[in-house]
């Protein structure tokens, strides 16, 4: 079954951090962008970033510019999403996806969905 599979999520104070990985099962993702996605309770999914094949990456949430950052391994075949300065609306499980494109700003739809990662940001 092909599918990304998300861990690192969990239970951290306001202003924490944490680093969430998205490793991809069964296929390679190097050749195609990689998308984070979250859903928060009673809320649409949003995208939060996107790294393309290159490296080029695009922040897709106002609410998170200059508090995440996504980057990628490809030897790994992995991405992750470094997450600082973490607010309570932060809270969410968090996605990954590929791209049908190796290009974020033509992502022509996602595809491999993992189950996601929960992030819960508490005091």
């Amino acid at each position: 079954q092909f599918q990304f599979v998300e861990s690192g999520g969990g239970l951290v104070q306001p202003g924490g951090s944490l680093r969430l990985s998205c490793a991809a099962s069964g296929f390679s993702s190097e050749d195609y962008a990689i998308g984070w996605f979250r859903q928060a309770p009673g809320k649409e999914r949003e995208g939060v970033s996107c790294i393309s094949r290159s490296g080029d990456t695009v922040t897709l949430a106002d609410s998170v510019k200059g508090r995440f950052t996504i980057s990628r391994d490809k030897a790994k075949n992995t991405a992750y999403l470094q997450m600082n300065s973490l607010k309570v609306d932060d809270t969410a499980v968090y996605y990954c996806a590929r791209a049908n494109t190796h290009n974020c700003a033509l992502p022509y739809g996602w595809r491999y969905w993992g189950q996601g990662t929960q992030v819960t940001v508490s005091s």
